[in-house]
């Protein structure tokens, strides 16, 4: 019995220590969150391909804990509104922050 007793507490200390270690702090993410940021990524960047009117490729896209960053540079006003809109409709995003900037403007 108190051999089945030993192994159950380092079975639980093993598994809280796992979990523990997964787990996110306000200035990093869980495992779990960066896989769902990834993917949350990924959408939102296929989402802003997708949409004719932009250039892709002058934008870029980070997600942290839900909240997806956009930044580059496009060339009008239209363009950011029009990515900020692209990115809020994507599954999963919280919210969305603007550092765009339009090209020739500082």
């Amino acid at each position: 019995m108190n051999i089945y007793l030993r192994i159950s507490l380092l079975s639980l200390t093993l598994l809280l220590a796992f979990a523990l270690g997964c787990a996110s702090t306000p200035t990093t993410e869980g495992t779990g969150e960066y896989i769902d940021d990834s993917a949350i990524t990924a959408k939102v960047k296929t989402a802003i391909l997708q949409e004719q009117s932009l250039k892709s490729a002058e934008i870029n896209v980070e997600t942290f804990k839900g909240v997806v960053q956009l930044s580059g540079f496009v060339s009008s006003q239209a363009n950011i509104s029009t990515a900020l809109k692209v990115a809020k409709t994507v599954d999963g995003v919280k919210a969305v922050r603007n550092d765009m900037r339009i090209k020739g403007q500082q």
